[in-house]
């Protein structure tokens, strides 16, 4: 007689770190991997659900598919995101978990914490498109916002630009600044560290590379800050000037026509009609594969927006949950022992 057990691992935070799944060289590799994929149509990827709860303050709680066709892996990732988080209760704006299922049977593999994966996906994504539109010989990179995103990509772009040796930082606050400091200098001992003590242009004007990673929802990047040369990460809302898009040769997206329907400043613009599907150079996706160029000069300025693609998010868990399986670590749950009606006591059991 079939077993009917069902049964899953559970993944921790910790549990993961434990395993050595804060590794952004893997989560770089994969990512790589799964975009060629979608290219080659090997993914699932259907639209989000998304549940906004105030759009004033835009709390919500989002759930984003996709499937692994060659994996044999559905996956979902249900996140919320709090924006005043931080500021009311002193906690992290964002929460996340993953379910994993294998399509054979359908039967869930992994819950695992989310966060770690997805803070981690944002980052190598802007590691890969520095890695194909920031000049090579990159030194200094410039942060406006210094939250667990900005660390992430620092850690991201230095993987991907080893040359990087200055970074300088923007906040709210000098103890923001300062935290920032404090936390990724001992990780990266090769490179000057500088607070800008509040002040944008300080952290961004002539560097290498800019990377706004607010919650703002205001044009805090100046066009005059970015040098030629210079390539620009943006990761929030509404970050920077019309005017940084529209002075740069390149423009890329991870996937411009779900930008479109968001509130970037590139969606901005194309609500405004003043920027269309022909002035965007590529999605990232088309650089990985070789199919369009990335950066052709050194004087080239180029424009990269981010908006998140759960495939990729998907990925990377199911890499993070091959690699705690590995290492046997995770605590192994029963969704069920047996079916419902083959409980010796299901009659005590009955409410009617």
């Amino acid at each position: 007689m079939a077993s009917h057990r069902v049964g899953f691992t559970y993944l921790s935070q910790e549990n993961l770190l434990e395993a050595g799944c804060f590794d952004l060289r893997m989560a770089i590799e994969v990512a790589e991997k799964t975009m060629i994929d979608f290219e080659e149509h090997r993914i699932l990827f259907p639209e989000k659900i998304v549940q906004i709860f105030d759009p004033v303050t835009q709390n919500r709680i989002n759930c984003l598919p996709a499937t692994l066709l060659d994996e044999k892996i559905c996956g979902a990732k249900w996140v919320s995101v709090f924006p005043r988080n931080p500021k009311l209760h002193d906690v992290q704006n964002l929460s996340a978990i993953f379910v994993l299922s294998e399509i054979e049977k359908g039967f869930p593999v992994a819950v695992m914490e989310g966060t770690l994966a997805s803070n981690i996906r944002v980052a190598a994504i802007g590691g890969i498109a520095a890695k194909h539109l920031s000049r090579k010989n990159s030194q200094s990179i410039g942060f406006i916002g210094a939250g667990e995103q900005a660390k992430m990509h620092l850690l991201a772009m230095k993987v991907v630009r080893p040359s990087l040796k200055e970074c300088r930082v923007a906040a709210k606050t000098v103890e923001e600044e300062q935290q920032f400091i404090d936390e990724l200098s001992p990780l990266l001992s090769d490179m000057t560290f500088i607070g800008a003590k509040t002040v944008a242009r300080n952290a961004m004007e002539g560097a290498d590379i800019l990377v706004t990673a607010t919650s703002a929802q205001a044009p805090l990047l100046k066009a005059e800050w970015m040098k030629p040369g210079a390539f620009y990460s943006h990761i929030g809302g509404w970050e920077d000037e019309y005017a940084v898009a529209q002075q740069c040769d390149k423009i890329v997206c991870d996937d411009w026509d779900t930008v479109t329907h968001r509130t970037q400043t590139l969606s901005r613009m194309y609500k405004e009609g003043l920027l269309s599907h022909g002035d965007i150079h590529a999605d990232l996706h088309e650089l990985v594969s070789g199919h369009k160029p990335g950066r052709e000069s050194d004087d080239e300025r180029t424009y990269f927006n981010a908006v998140g693609l759960a495939y990729v998010d998907i990925a990377i868990a199911l890499a993070m949950f091959k690699r705690a399986e590995s290492a046997n670590i995770g605590l192994e749950l029963d969704l069920q022992e047996t079916m419902v009606f083959e409980h010796k006591d299901i009659i005590s059991r009955i409410r009617m």
